[in-house]
């Protein structure tokens, strides 16, 4: 199966081990793509987490290539995953906050934020759509967040949907998965999840639904999708794992949520689930393993007022353009290209996965509709640098963890962050000052000057929608407000 090559420059770690073998040339690669869900960059052990224990991510790195500058097409959920099912820019599929919040901006801030899509439009094509073309088998298992119920996965490509819904959180993660409790007093539950017992947990029942798709799909290339709930609010864990994390709780470690540590302990479990059954299937020879997470960890006080993890030392988190809001664990195998071990400083973003599962499934690039990802082949293969000079991100609106509507462009070392409700421009070397802590727009106004017409014209490009100034604002009213749209109160 031939695959077309793609001119780019990359920066690879020295790599330990070899190559896995190839697939046999009978048919494609199979693709399984686990996402976590609000996942910090630094949450897992082997990117320096020291309360949470993830043995089977680990394992997982240590047979991958691990990216340590990679990033989520956003800072918050749907737009990320939106970029994951099409390559493109979520300001470009006018997608640019959750689902809920898409249609009704708020109106007591100095800003209006513009009215968005809620819906993945049938218009765009979703990998799976094309993967389909290829004769796979697609399920999606967890959480969709794309739309209402007329773009649900079963019309975006998906031959199998469990879970997902235009939902972007369950009422509980234990069985029945349903209630009021959280969300406004809002009623929700988990479909096609039925004859489960009291105290089964999301994560493992999706597990279980899961690797039963792979067991019922041999001889045939699959794509699954496991989009995790986890760890998104509301923070609950398995009783019994529980205690492990509060005896490891230490004062001076940032991270010191034993439940959440608990949480990613079952998805970590699920992890190691699935590449035990690719093993003993002798899939993994034939199947890519990717794992990631939609944005930032959560560091506002926005769950039972405390945070629920620390990006440190990356700045801020979940929906805000600093480093700690966009900045995700993002682990890549590709049997017969990736070599055991290695690591990869190459900034890289979820917009690109879709098009290297294109092209792993020998889809002509010709015939494919437009993205603004690329494979990611070439670094996997230990390329020495990309051509792609800069990353976007557009975030047009607020958040309930205090995000302010803003835009953002990374080239190389430099990024560059404007705000739009003042107009005010931040500029930061992340090589130095990983941190966000050195402001360098007043000392390199050139530079500044520069990046900001870039973003000019791309978010020009890109046809994105900007917010506007709010005639009625009172800064009284936003104070008695509160953030905007909090999805869940304090106890």
């Amino acid at each position: 199966m031939p695959l077309a090559p793609l001119s780019r420059r990359g920066f690879l770690g020295a790599a330990a081990g070899a190559l896995l073998p190839a697939q046999s040339a009978a048919r494609p690669l199979n693709v399984v793509f686990i996402l976590a869900d609000d996942l910090g960059a630094r949450d897992l052990a082997v990117d320096g987490a020291d309360l949470h224990e993830t043995p089977n991510l680990d394992r997982l790195a240590r047979s991958s290539v691990r990216f340590t500058q990679a990033y989520a097409a956003a800072p918050v959920c749907t737009p990320t995953r939106a970029s994951i099912q099409t390559g493109k820019y979520p300001a470009r599929l006018r997608m640019t906050i959750w689902r809920e919040a898409s249609a009704n901006p708020p109106r007591n801030r100095r800003m209006i934020p513009p009215v968005v899509e809620g819906n993945l439009p049938h218009a765009e094509v979703t990998i799976a759509e094309r993967l389909r073309e290829r004769g796979y088998l697609n399920a999606h298992v967890g959480k969709w967040h794309l739309g209402e119920a007329g773009y649900f996965p079963e019309t975006q490509g998906f031959d199998i949907n469990i879970g997902g819904t235009h939902w972007g959180a369950p009422q509980s993660f234990f069985y029945p998965y349903r209630g009021t409790k959280h969300f406004g007093g809002e009623p929700r539950y988990v479909p096609h999840l039925a004859w489960g017992e009291p105290g089964e947990y999301l994560t493992d029942r999706l597990t279980d639904l899961a690797l039963d798709f792979v067991r019922k799909s041999a001889g045939r290339p699959f794509f699954l999708y496991l989009p995790h709930f986890a760890v998104h609010t509301p923070i609950q864990a398995k009783p019994e794992y529980i205690p492990r994390y509060e005896k490891k709780v230490r004062a001076d470690d940032p991270q010191n949520y034993p439940t959440y540590a608990a949480m990613l302990q079952s998805v970590d479990e699920s992890v190691g689930r699935v590449l035990d059954l690719l093993d003993s299937l002798k899939l993994t020879g034939e199947t890519i393993v990717v794992f990631t997470s939609d944005n930032g960890g959560v560091t506002s006080r926005e769950w039972q007022g405390r945070p629920v993890t620390s990006n440190l030392p990356l700045r801020s988190g979940k929906g805000h353009l600093y480093e700690g809001g966009i900045r995700v664990p993002f682990i890549v195998r590709y049997p017969g290209v990736t070599r055991a071990g290695a690591s990869c400083d190459e900034p890289v973003d979820t917009i690109d996965f879709a098009p290297t599962f294109a092209e792993a499934a020998g889809l002509a690039k010709a015939a494919l509709p437009r993205m603004d990802g690329v494979s990611l082949r070439p670094l996997l293969e230990g390329k020495p640098r990309l051509d792609r000079e800069r990353l976007y991100w557009h975030f047009p609106h607020y958040s309930p963890q205090l995000g302010v509507p803003s835009a953002a462009v990374r080239e190389r070392d430099w990024k560059l962050i404007r705000f739009f409700e003042d107009g005010r421009e931040e500029l930061y070397n992340l090589r130095d000052d990983l941190g966000e802590s050195r402001d360098l727009a007043g000392e390199r106004k050139d530079l500044r000057l520069a990046l900001s017409r870039r973003l000019d014209a791309w978010l020009k490009e890109t046809g994105a929608l900007l917010p506007e100034p709010n005639p009625k604002y009172d800064p009284k009213r936003e104070r008695e407000a509160g953030p905007p749209m909090s999805p869940i109160p304090p106890k």
